[in-house]
């Protein structure tokens, strides 16, 4: 009885910049490659996305991920050729355990970019009218603080006034000489 052969992932990113004829060929020979001693069991297309750093100045790639079956032969023949392909940025083949499952589906899972930047503006709105709403509400206490301060000095003002009228109205009676 022959063992089944190995599955794996083969990862390509390809650089965006190289016309679309090219990665579309790119793409093709791989799965030839592989068809010619394996076969394919999945193939998704991820699309350009940016990398987690930079690679020749680039900070994007677009992502393929095909699944297949096959020999070492297939490997090797896979990575010689890919090593020396103008066009692929990066490739990873891994072999997977037995077991796992199907990759997400990552073009699904993203929301459209302009749903995203819609989501950003709405919330910026929201936390610029909090913010102005806030310096209202300072500036509307400050000033009645303000204001309080002010009729407090009034009020003391006019106790003070009243204080120096009586003292003046006192001294101005004790100006009468006393009756013997």
């Amino acid at each position: 009885m022959v063992a089944p052969a190995p599955t794996y992932d083969l990862m390509l990113m390809l650089d965006p910049k190289a016309e679309q004829a090219t990665r579309t060929k790119i793409r093709s020979d791989v799965k030839a490659m592989i068809e010619q001693g394996g076969s394919i069991i999945g193939d998704h297309d991820y699309g350009n996305r940016r990398m987690a750093f930079e690679i020749n100045h680039e900070a994007n790639a677009e992502y393929d991920l095909v699944q297949f079956h096959g020999p070492n032969s297939v490997l090797e023949q896979l990575q010689r050729t890919l090593r020396i392909t103008d066009g692929v940025t990066r490739f990873r083949i891994i072999k997977l355990r037995a077991g796992v499952g199907d990759p997400p589906d990552l073009r699904q899972e993203a929301p459209p970019v302009a749903e995203v930047v819609a989501e950003v503006e709405v919330a910026a709105e929201e936390v610029e009218a909090a913010v102005i709403e806030e310096a209202v509400e300072e500036a509307v206490i400050e000033a009645v603080v303000e204001e309080a301060i002010a009729e407090e000095i009034v009020d003391e003002a006019i106790a003070e006034v009243a204080v120096e009228e009586a003292a003046a109205d006192a001294d101005a009676g004790d100006d009468t000489p006393p009756v013997a």
